[in-house]
């Protein structure tokens, strides 16, 4: 199915002649060493921001992407590149290249930022985790948490704001490099303060920041203490644009100008004045690399595992899941709402199984550690209600694995996502478009992607169990032809609106602007 993008290659022939700069905290490749040969090694950066990002920077002559060194191979690589961007090839599989070298496939340029132990973990395991995503995504439990003592205090002053400059340092100087004038787009809850930096060192700059998840109004951030979150809500009043992924985000982030900062701001344009300048606030609803994610769907791999899934179920059905340990997915309510489906349908037992594929996630953070085990005692105390000798009714495996997750979408009947909160949430995307039964989106009112896809969906209201269960059921017994008319349906949209799409109209606002 082709995409209805705005031109044949909108990437290629924007008409937006100066060079970017990217930023993130992850990038598109990490380094390693053999452990055998001590040679170096290379391997794809994880999440769809980084495939996203991957294939803008991949389609831009004069782009370098700057992020955080994740690794000690990382540090080294930064170290031996003196603060210059190092070249890298991704494809067929990702290498740092030779300067000068020429060589076929997508490559880009990549500058990494060495972040010391000592700041990079409060910045990134105190205030980025927990702090701002409990904040963005309310997870909070108001009564007890957050507590905010000298330690958060001392780990946003020597953590977060080092690292905020120690990053805009380095986009700075690529900025410079060229004169001076050039695109910048920083991205996520990382780097909120980078953009007012950039604006006052390279006050030519044209500058954007896409916040990936989802943004509370006012009452969300006054958990935050005044210095703090008006620091960072200036921080991102540098920047020319100011995007996400929802209306809904974008009316609450200019609700936070108005009330916090008492900045003037216009709902229908969505905008807000600040320092006699106009922040634009946009909206641009990311999605996936559909050419990228077949490619991946039908590799040998992907094929071995989709057989296996198929001597696994027999005639049975398959209820998916495929997420982080994070908290803010809801993994622990939707093996609750599937055992009381269970419950009240006793018909489906030995029927149906529930697989989860679950990477944990921030593992060095209490709450996430927490989370991890309450996800464990949920599955079992299903498992023991209704497990027999030859059935299991939840199958939970920690892995990273795509080529398994890519054939569990192929098979499932039945596709879950029940987020208490999602800035968009690319598993819906990803599944309804390779999904070959199909499948039924339950996808949560709380995400970004149930804007585009909930009407083809049964909806999920997270924080109601007998709800989810209802809804469970609906999906699994739903008639044969609304099933398909839906998930075709749902199919089409993430078709006509593809990671291609998402680039394109942001780099055609920020054309427009710079003229």
């Amino acid at each position: 199915m082709p995409s209805e993008s705005p031109a044949a290659d909108p990437l290629a022939s924007m008409e937006l002649d100066l060079p970017v700069v990217l930023l993130s905290h992850r990038g598109p490749v990490s380094f390693d060493r053999d452990p055998e040969t001590g040679e170096r090694t290379a391997s794809r950066g994880a999440g769809g921001l980084v495939t996203a990002l991957s294939g803008l920077a991949a389609h831009l002559d004069e782009a370098v992407w700057v992020c955080v060194a994740s690794g000690g191979e990382d540090a080294e690589v930064a170290r031996e590149s003196v603060g210059a961007p190092v070249h890298v090839g991704l494809d067929p599989e990702p290498r740092l290249l030779a300067e000068g070298a020429d060589e076929p496939g997508r490559r880009l340029s990549l500058r990494l930022v060495e972040v010391a132990p000592g700041v990079h973990d409060p910045f990134y395991g105190v205030i980025a985790n927990p702090l701002l995503w409990f904040v963005q995504h309310r997870l909070y439990n108001l009564s007890l948490s957050p507590s905010l003592g000298r330690e958060e205090r001392t780990a946003f002053e020597d953590g977060y704001v080092v690292a905020n400059e120690l990053a805009a340092e380095a986009v700075v100087e690529q900025v410079q490099k060229v004169g001076g004038r050039a695109v910048v787009l920083l991205h996520d809850y990382h780097f909120y303060l980078v953009g007012d930096i950039v604006r006052q060192r390279c006050p030519d700059a044209l500058v954007s920041h896409f916040v990936h998840i989802p943004w509370p109004g006012p009452d969300g951030w006054r958990v935050l203490p005044p210095d703090m979150r008006d620091r960072l809500l200036t921080g991102l009043l540098g920047c020319d644009v100011v995007a996400f992924h929802t209306r809904a985000d974008a009316r609450a982030f200019l609700l936070c100008c108005q009330e916090i900062l008492q900045l003037p701001v216009d709902m229908r344009l969505l905008a807000v004045s600040v320092a006699g300048r106009t922040v634009r606030v946009r909206v641009y609803p990311i999605s996936i690399d559909i050419p990228a994610l077949e490619a991946t769907a039908h590799t040998d791999a992907s094929d071995e595992h989709l057989v296996a899934l198929d001597h696994f179920l027999g005639e049975g059905q398959l209820v998916l899941r495929v997420d982080r340990t994070d908290p803010s997915k809801n993994i622990v309510r939707g093996f609750q709402a599937f055992g009381l489906m269970l419950d009240e349908h006793p018909e489906l037992q030995s029927r149906v199984v529930f697989l989860a594929l679950l990477q944990p996630s921030r593992q060095d953070v209490q709450e996430y550690t927490d989370y991890l085990a309450a996800i464990g005692s949920a599955a079992s105390s299903v498992n023991a209600r209704h497990g027999t000798g030859t059935w299991q009714p939840i199958d939970v495996r920690f892995a990273s694995d795509m080529a398994l997750a890519t054939a569990a979408y192929r098979r499932c009947d039945v596709l879950v996502v029940n987020a208490v909160a999602d800035g968009m949430n690319l598993v819906a995307k990803e599944a309804v478009v390779l999904n070959e039964r199909d499948m039924v989106l339950a996808l949560s009112e709380a995400t970004g992607a149930h804007d585009e896809l909930g009407r083809f969906a049964v909806t999920l209201h997270p924080f109601d169990v007998a709800q989810q269960a209802d809804a469970l059921h609906e999906a699994l017994t739903m008639p044969p032809q609304l099933r398909r008319d839906r998930r075709e349906h749902a199919a089409m949209i993430v078709h006509r609106n593809d990671v291609e799409r998402w680039l394109s109209a942001q780099l055609v606002d920020l054309a427009t602007l710079a003229d």
